[in-house]
């Protein structure tokens, strides 16, 4: 079994010229063109800061009269496994450049841009003059590029296995526990230090938890052709249906089987998460019981470091048939002369060598999407990083699977989608865009008043999130706020959400994700509240509140006025949103928070069939490569299904599960 390892010594820029260096003097900024040498520091120690996508990032450096002697990178308090990992792969490109004028560390462009401002100013404080970072909107528009060649003399190490899974997340683990179960030896090639769990909100169709449910809640039967229906009016049509059944007709198996593993050792429970929203005032979107999640029993509440990943590890090394690799990248896919994917070429993240695995049943991609990958997000999704703020919980995925099919020979999705969430706020003198650095706002998604920057209400708030999204891209900067008064808690149990942002215990007694009381002292208690940050403002009049959000007040009071009519007579006749999610503002305190997406992940990736083998453009399929979840496409398009509760999660594991029976059956 392989060791656990480390990250260090490895650099890979996706952004190469999207960062160049000026210097601002009297006559203005001209771009700096002077040899590093040519330029005269104050010799001495320096030290500089920058807002990173968690925390302060430090720079500290050295300096002779002409030279950087040293650079040193405090970013431990960014997210572990990336941005935390990105100060010492930064160190030695600065040094080597003598500036900021660097790539992005894959993944961690926050981050990187972060380092590069504080590099600028410690440059700045040496040389007496003001160097800054300029940012340039261009990217690189061949996001793709060419497989590398690697030479055969820099492969160190050869590796056989039966099936190759790449990636141990959400259908990575699913799987490797499904082949091993099956008998066939596996490998999993994980890029990260440990793999991740699985999320809750775990969606399916007639699990026996659903099944159980009926004789008390019938509202919870699901019709599988309306739901096929649904799901392809959701993608306009972008999806490949027989797909789609694959989900609605093996979903609830897999399910029973993750609940019969995790159950079985004492540990564990499985919830299904029974609500669907007031039946009695029926919005405009139905809604579907179908988030399962895991839930820990007081046994194992008791037990230190249990967790979804420690659970699932134990049971493949049960069955004696699985070896892991961590921190080993992909590199690319190995093909025979006929296109056979035969295995990959992998690197080792600790000292760079490259790593040959021949796989031979065959090679499950579980990469996920490429929600980090800024040239690839710019490329295909730009309304997309108009929408978003940068938050340090999400993917982490930079599209490296996906390109890897795509060299050699998958097709990719025609339409490209996300996975958005209406959680993220912004300072009240920010707006929404991919370079702004915004703070995670669970509450977000309960369908309370919205208006746009000049204080007017523009949509229905209450549906799928990101249909709040999309009428929020139609709006000035992309940006909205959220109104609600003192009595939010008593409306927010009113408006019966379901899933994953639902605050109070479900209909039939599941708890919800997050429990009202929790989320609310997260907005307003502490010094890292969103109220004592400055992100949610609090006033006694809506004239105050509008004042502090930097929204005319004259037009607020107008929109609050007419919106308090509408609510009196429980119509609105001027969106349409239900009766019991029209709650009125007129209780002080009153509070605002400028809002705008939260991006998880990508939705869209290579095509496959019903049997989760890669095709090509022309259907054919690539012998030996099966793929799951987001580095995947044919099932998504246009936007996410969210009110099939946990549905992205139960796709990718559902998928995971049958390709790897297909494969260790071969």
């Amino acid at each position: 079994m392989a060791k656990e390892l480390t990250r260090r010594d490895f650099l890979k820029g996706v952004a190469a010229g999207a960062f160049g260096v000026a210097a601002a003097g009297v006559l203005g900024s001209v771009p700096v063109v002077a040899a590093a040498e040519e330029t005269k520091y104050t010799p001495g120690i320096y030290t500089a800061t920058a807002k990173g996508i968690a925390s302060d990032v430090k720079v500290t450096m050295e300096f002779s009269e002409t030279e950087i002697l040293s650079v040193v990178i405090d970013s431990t308090g960014e997210t572990p496994d990336i941005g935390g990992k990105a100060g010492p792969l930064l160190e030695k490109a600065i040094l080597d450049a003598q500036g900021p004028d660097i790539d992005a560390v894959s993944g961690a462009t926050v981050t990187s841009d972060a380092v590069k401002k504080a590099v600028a100013d410690c440059i700045s404080q040496a040389s007496g003059k003001a160097i800054v970072v300029q940012e340039s909107e261009s990217f690189n528009a061949d996001w793709l590029g060419q497989a590398p060649e690697i030479a055969e003399a820099d492969i160190k190490e050869e590796l056989e296995t039966e099936v190759l899974v790449v990636g141990c997340g959400t259908g990575g683990w699913i799987a490797t526990m499904t082949a091993a179960e099956e008998g066939a030896k596996v490998l999993v090639l994980e890029k990260r230090e440990t793999p991740t769990g699985i999320r809750e909100d775990i969606g399916s169709i007639d699990s026996k938890l659903q099944l159980e449910s009926f004789a008390q809640y019938p509202e919870f039967k699901i019709d599988k052709t309306e739901a096929l229906q649904e799901l392809v009016r959701y993608a306009g049509g972008y999806v490949d249906s027989d797909l789609l059944k694959v989900w609605i007709n093996n979903s609830g198996e897999m399910v029973d089987w993750l609940t019969n593993l995790m159950e079985s050792t004492g540990d564990w429970f499985m919830s299904l998460e029974g609500g669907v929203g007031d039946l009695n005032h029926p919005e405009r979107d139905k809604a579907y019981a179908t988030g399962h999640s895991p839930h820990k029993t007081e046994q194992g509440a008791a037990k230190e470091g249990l967790s979804t990943s420690s659970t699932f590890r134990d049971f493949c090394d049960a069955t004696g048939n699985v070896d892991w690799r961590f921190q080993t990248a992909l590199v690319k896919l190995e093909q025979d002369g006929d296109g056979k994917v035969t295995g990959v070429i992998a690197q080792d993240l600790t000292d760079g060598k490259y790593i040959r695995v021949k796989a031979s049943k065959g090679v499950i991609m579980a990469t996920g999407g490429y929600a980090t990958n800024t040239d690839m997000m710019l490329a295909l999704q730009p309304q997309t990083m108009k929408m978003k703020a940068n938050v340090p919980i999400g993917s982490t995925d930079d599209g490296s699977g996906i390109k890897a099919m795509l060299w050699a020979g998958a097709e990719l999705d025609p339409t490209h989608a996300s996975m958005m969430f209406n959680r993220c706020s912004v300072l009240p003198d920010e707006t929404a865009g991919y370079k702004t650095n915004g703070k995670w706002y669970w509450f977000g998604e309960q369908p309370f008043l919205k208006v746009n920057l000049k204080g007017q209400r523009f949509c229905n708030e209450s549906g799928p999130y990101e249909f709040m999204l999309h009428s929020m891209y139609m709006q000035p900067k992309h940006t909205y706020v959220d109104i609600f008064d003192a009595n939010n808690k008593k409306y927010a149990e009113q408006f019966d959400e379901v899933g994953c942002c639902r605050l109070f215990k479900f209909p039939n007694g599941a708890d919800s994700n997050m429990p009202y009381d929790y989320v609310w002292g997260q907005m307003t208690e502490g010094e890292n509240s969103h109220l004592a940050l400055g992100y949610l403002q609090k006033a006694d009049t809506i004239a105050e509140l509008a004042e502090k959000l930097n929204i005319p007040a004259d037009e607020l009071e107008k929109t609050v006025a007419r919106y308090n009519v509408l609510c009196a007579k429980g119509e609105d006749e001027d969106y349409g949103k239900s009766a019991h999610r029209m709650t009125p503002v007129d209780t002080a305190p009153f509070y605002g928070i400028r809002t705008c997406a939260w991006h998880l992940t990508t939705l869209n990736g290579c095509r496959i069939n019903t049997d989760m083998q890669v095709i090509r453009e022309d259907g054919s399929v690539i012998e030996g490569l099966y793929a799951t979840g987001d580095c995947t496409g044919g099932f998504f398009s246009q936007t996410y299904p969210n009110l099939f509760t946990g549905l992205a999660c139960g796709r990718t594991m559902t998928f995971g599960r049958r390709a790897a029976k297909i494969v260790a059956k071969k």
